[in-house]
């Protein structure tokens, strides 16, 4: 058995040229772990369409229906920063259906990895800052709704908050959110996650994981999670051009495979998403992005799952 890893075509659509969403990466991930022989293609699980009834679970009927039907305001479309067309409707609701796919995965094998998701930047009944329907809300709900999975902790690591995550499950005992991010960033208002740990700008490897080591395993005991949801957003390090905080490659390896030792050591399945990341660089980037699931890989060795 190997470590199971989610991926589709589909989750590359058009964008403009020079758009500063850097859309190729996901293939270009794809493909990365391939060649450097990280993982085999047998590895991979292709998604299905996700159906409109699991989006609802999360977000409005009107806010779906506008936003699939590309009738939503000039207004409601930059705030979201992503240009309307029908390739980025199928490729939403694809790359969400993949982060469901992680999650039903993680609680067969114990842990699973999408090539793509952390979209926690979207609310009910709007999108914002590249995110149009939140994936991580989304598989929650479904996995709840399935029975699979009761208690959810969403761990959220991205460099920005999980605002609209938080929103979503802000009055709902069964999830928990945890986002741990650069205090002077986006969001300029910030949600109430159930832990939120504001970081300061510049902060580097070893001040941030010691920061992580002392509220991970308090978390845990105090969550006991049927399911752990982890974004490992690369936007954190120190050549992101949206970020603020100043981690390192090393520094990135070292804090996800923190993350899931400290969680699949206490018996709690891990989904996990790749979050943001911004860098000029693609090739670097891209390689930011595949630590994820290259100390995953390490991490599904190691136990034996």
């Amino acid at each position: 058995m190997r470590l199971p890893l989610v991926y589709h075509p589909d989750y590359v659509a058009p964008l403009p040229p020079g758009h500063r969403f850097p859309m190729a990466k996901f293939g270009k991930l794809y493909e990365l772990l391939l060649t450097d022989g990280v993982a085999t293609p047998d590895q991979f699980f292709e998604p299905e369409l996700l159906p409109r009834d699991h989006i609802e679970l999360v977000h409005t009927h009107a806010y779906v229906q506008d936003y699939c039907s590309g009738s939503l305001s000039p207004k409601a479309m930059r705030r979201i920063g992503l240009p309307w067309s029908p390739a980025l409707v199928n490729r939403t609701c694809v790359a969400a259906s993949g982060t469901l796919l992680a999650a039903r995965l993680a609680l067969q094998t114990g842990l699973a990895c999408n090539t793509a998701g952390g979209t926690h930047h979207a609310f009910p009944h709007y999108g914002a800052g590249f995110c149009i329907f939140n994936d991580l809300a989304i598989a929650a709900r479904v996995v709840q709704q399935l029975g699979i999975a009761q208690k959810i902790l969403i761990v959220d690591l991205d460099v920005h908050q999980g605002d609209g995550t938080a929103y979503i499950f802000q009055d709902d005992p069964s999830v928990f959110t945890f986002s741990m991010h650069c205090d002077i960033n986006f969001p300029s208002t910030k949600q109430n996650s159930d832990l939120d740990v504001s970081l300061p700008t510049g902060m580097e490897d070893d001040a941030y994981l010691q920061t992580l080591a002392h509220y991970l395993p308090d978390v845990l005991s105090q969550v006991r999670p049927d399911l752990v949801f982890y974004d490992a957003g690369v936007d954190v390090h120190e050549g992101d051009r949206l970020g603020k905080l100043a981690l390192t490659d090393a520094g990135l390896r070292r804090r996800d495979l923190q993350v899931l030792h400290t969680c699949i050591s206490r018996g709690h399945p891990v989904a996990c998403v790749i979050g943001g990341g911004y860098a000029e660089d693609m090739e670097a980037l891209v390689y930011r992005h595949s630590i994820l699931h290259r100390s995953a890989d390490e991490i599904f060795r190691q136990f034996q799952l």
